[in-house]
């Protein structure tokens, strides 16, 4: 699996979540909202209601941001 090292996992990637508004588990969809100093901003929309029912914050190691 991507992302493991050092015996623990530092990244995960959702593909079914419970909506609140299906009232049942649902595979989502990603989608980019901002791209941060810190990282990437996503969102995870129900794929059958397209509402927001999670998030993540994706920290960019790699990107070097200077004042």
């Amino acid at each position: 699996m991507r992302g493991m090292e050092g015996g623990g996992y530092k990244d995960f990637e959702a593909t079914v979540l419970f909506c609140p508004y299906c009232k049942e588990p649902m595979p989502v969809k990603k989608k980019l909202l901002l791209i941060l100093p810190e990282g990437e901003k996503y969102d995870y929309l129900c794929s059958k209601c397209g509402r927001p029912i999670g998030g993540k914050l994706q920290e960019d190691r790699e990107r070097i941001v200077r004042p």
